[in-house]
């Protein structure tokens, strides 16, 4: 059970500027002198939190695609992270998970921060996505995806007799107003899902005026931080141990006495 090594690219964004963001975060990433498996990046981590997707929306497999691809295969980890993607007539907030061989795959937002109306701007995502990578079951979700916890529930799988993830990860623009509520509802999840929970926030300012403070965590399976929270642009690398969380679930194997339900 090899452990995991995480990189938590923690940032301020240009504003709508898509070849500005691309650059910045290539020399964040060759920034990371250790290997590392996963390289997270924020949400919307090209453009920033905006509404203006008709002008800002890239079709699948064009520039921010291709940069996550070459980054993937130069590091030889995967990279994940979201941007705004049209499909035929509609706007997605999409997540796209990218490996080093080539291989892929997205998860479009299924709760949309109303508050900004992202609702109204973008289509809602109606599938989870759990990616095997490395050993290591990994559910990558975004920001306000947070709030809700029977959407990100790690249900028990009787016939293969184990949980369906090992790490949940929201990428995130989330204000820093609101940060108590991140920090506590990231614990929560680790606890409640028996998993690592991974929170990956930007700093500084949008176009809006809206402020940012990172506070980007990782929680182990017990809530406890395994790394320093910082409210600065950082890149923090760390190490998830799958025998420790394999250990804590056979000593404590809470899930077997959850609530049976289909999600729709």
């Amino acid at each position: 059970m090899k452990p995991l090594k995480t990189t938590l690219i923690q940032s301020d964004l240009y504003w709508q500027d898509v070849d500005a963001n691309l650059a910045m975060f290539e020399e964040k990433i060759w920034e990371v002198e250790e290997p590392t498996d996963i390289i997270i990046l924020p949400e919307m981590f090209n453009t920033g939190f905006s509404m203006d997707a008709a002008n800002l929306a890239e079709p699948m497999n064009f520039k921010t695609f291709r940069w996550m691809t070459q980054m993937a295969r130069q590091t030889n980890a995967a990279v994940v992270g979201s941007y705004i993607v049209k499909e035929a007539t509609k706007y997605y907030n999409r997540l796209y998970w990218v490996e080093p061989d080539g291989s892929f795959d997205f998860y479009d937002k299924r709760h949309l921060f109303r508050m900004s109306d992202e609702h109204i701007t973008y289509s809602e995502g109606r599938k989870r996505m759990i990616r095997n990578f490395r050993g290591w079951n990994i559910m990558p979700l975004i920001c306000y995806d947070l709030r809700f916890p029977v959407w990100s529930r790690n249900r028990y799988n009787k016939a293969l007799d184990e949980l369906e993830y090992d790490v949940l990860i929201y990428v995130a623009n989330w204000p820093a107003p609101r940060s108590e509520v991140w920090d506590t509802l990231l614990k929560a999840r680790s606890m409640e899902n028996q998993c690592f929970s991974i929170g990956l926030n930007r700093t500084g300012s949008d176009g809006e005026g809206i402020a940012y403070n990172g506070c980007s965590v990782v929680y182990d399976f017990k809530g406890i931080a395994l790394n320093k929270i910082s409210n600065q642009p950082t890149i923090q690398t760390v190490e998830l141990n799958l025998e420790a969380l394999h250990s804590f679930r056979k000593k404590f194997p809470a899930y077997l006495d959850g609530d049976e339900f289909d999600m729709k």
